[in-house]
């Protein structure tokens, strides 16, 4: 799909959603607890699947509204223990945490706390804890409540959520983020109307999550690429029975969020007295739906991504991080959106020079529908021959231009393997990016094609192999959205 086809209306969303979290917060009065689902910023899913939608859309809404909102962060207290990590950046959440609170406050938003739900005393957890306060963050506890979350009588009690710390707030929107899912965001905002409720405040809850869609249609590629996107975590889109009864209306959600909201629902009427919300729709302020302005170039590149998660699915499996569940779920995605794995058009020319050259080889489909492919050579692994490739087109230089010398790459696979206890002497797509920004500073080529690496980002790449950790990282940080075959070089 060419990269200039925009299908989502990113200024319009930044002014209806910050205006709709305030009329919210207006609708409840003193204070506004707004769960961040998903991620505040680097939200790459969300700006793959809705052309257009800028991956920290999400943190210059909240930059509107900065003025009057400040942001909780809330970690479960056992994910500290286990060293949980992040999959998609690599770094356990404790780490996340103070990563998260760094940025926020160095463009001006106003973190006030962290929160350690589920909290017991240990060693890793006490550390930790420490380590916040000597940055200055105030540190509150919750603690696990026994018989949550069927259990209310016990729950809205002073032995259920009165026993959390009070976490004291200034502003009228408090927004809770976390580093993940299950770290405890929405017991944290329910504890916390509890107790403003009994200083005889009015405040109130509501949840903000890009996906599912909920006014687009369940089976829309968009959040069936959703649900590809959490497949290992059961999620599943589900039409609102809630609000079909009570308004009629057609609506998306997902399971989990209609399967809690019963008890929620029971939590708000002993809490407020009357709950606000008729069904889980109801509690949502994501405007996103609305501002979609081509559906024809958001479901196509939906489909891409389905396919994208089902090739990833494929390796973790091949790897042992993804169970055989998560692929069948895939595999029925798939047929549900109309596409099948052999739609991606980066594979069959990958797949076809492996066949040509019998090594490992890789494909890359550029903006413009333009393919291009690399090989396994003796200098450099498929993927580094590949970006090569990709920069010399860009650059406009012909094929047989050499950008970097043997004389260059020679000397690092030397240092690879008689020093550093490398096998593989091949560059890996790191290494030969450094070598092509030496070679830049003395050769015009090189620096012309070192000019054009913002280009490859939205390019597509199959490998027939899987990549190391390493190709990775840096074909994601060159925003290329990869793939591989599930197989081992």
């Amino acid at each position: 799909m060419s990269a200039e086809r925009i299908g989502f209306d990113n200024d319009k969303y930044l002014k209806m959603q910050s205006a709709h979290i305030r009329e919210r917060i207006a609708h409840f009065g003193d204070k506004l607890y707004l769960e961040f689902g998903g991620k505040l910023f680097d939200d790459f899913h969300a700006s793959r699947v809705l052309p257009g939608f800028k991956p920290d859309s999400k943190l210059q809404m909240l930059l509107k509204l900065k003025d009057e909102a400040e942001i909780v962060i809330v970690i479960n207290a056992a994910d500290i223990e286990k060293n949980k990590v992040r999959g998609d950046l690599g770094i356990t959440y404790d780490v996340d945490v103070i990563r998260l609170y760094n940025v926020f406050t160095k463009i001006g938003l106003y973190v006030s706390s962290v929160v350690l739900t589920r909290y017991e005393s240990n060693p890793a957890v006490d550390a930790f804890q420490s380590r916040l306060e000597s940055l200055g963050i105030r540190v509150y506890h919750h603690y696990a409540i026994k018989g949550y979350p069927s259990n209310i009588p016990h729950i809205i009690s002073d032995e259920g959520y009165g026993r959390n710390d009070y976490i004291e707030t200034t502003r009228r929107l408090i927004v809770v983020t976390a580093p993940g899912p299950g770290s405890g965001k929405m017991a944290t905002c329910l504890s916390q109307l509890y107790h403003e409720h009994k200083r005889g405040r009015h405040a109130g809850y509501a949840k903000f999550e890009t996906f599912p869609i909920w006014n687009i249609p369940l089976r829309h590629p968009v959040n069936i690429a959703y649900e590809a996107a959490t497949s290992d975590l059961n999620d599943v889109n589900m039409i609102d029975p809630f609000h079909l009864e009570a308004y009629g209306q057609t609506t998306v959600n997902y399971n989990r969020d209609v399967e809690i909201f019963p008890v929620l629902n029971a939590m708000f009427e002993k809490i407020l007295g009357e709950s606000p919300y008729k069904s889980p729709t109801d509690m949502g302020v994501n405007m996103a739906g609305n501002c979609i302005v081509d559906d024809e170039a958001v479901c196509e590149a939906s489909r891409e991504e389905i396919i994208r998660r089902y090739y990833t699915a494929l390796c973790g499996r091949r790897k042992g991080s993804a169970s055989e569940e998560e692929v069948y779920k895939l595999e029925l995605l798939m047929k549900q959106a109309g596409v099948a794995a052999e739609d991606r058009r980066v594979v069959a020319p990958a797949l076809e020079r492996e066949a040509q050259t019998g090594e490992p080889a890789a494909a890359m489909e550029l903006p413009d529908g333009t393919i291009l492919t690399g090989r396994t050579s003796e200098l450099l692994g498929s993927s580094s021959a590949l970006l090569l490739n990709a920069l010399k087109h860009f650059a406009g230089l012909p094929d047989e231009v050499l950008l970097m010398s043997p004389h260059v790459i020679e000397p690092i696979q030397s240092l690879k393997v008689d020093h550093l206890g490398n096998n593989n002497p091949r560059l890996h797509t790191d290494e030969t990016l450094y070598a092509l920004a030496i070679c830049a500073t003395t050769d015009e080529n090189a620096a012309k094609a070192m000019a054009q690496l913002d280009k490859l980002r939205g390019c597509e790449v199959h490998s027939t192999v899987i990549l190391s950790a390493v190709d990775e990282r840096i074909f994601k940080r060159l925003g290329v959205n990869l793939t591989c075959e599930p197989k081992f070089n």
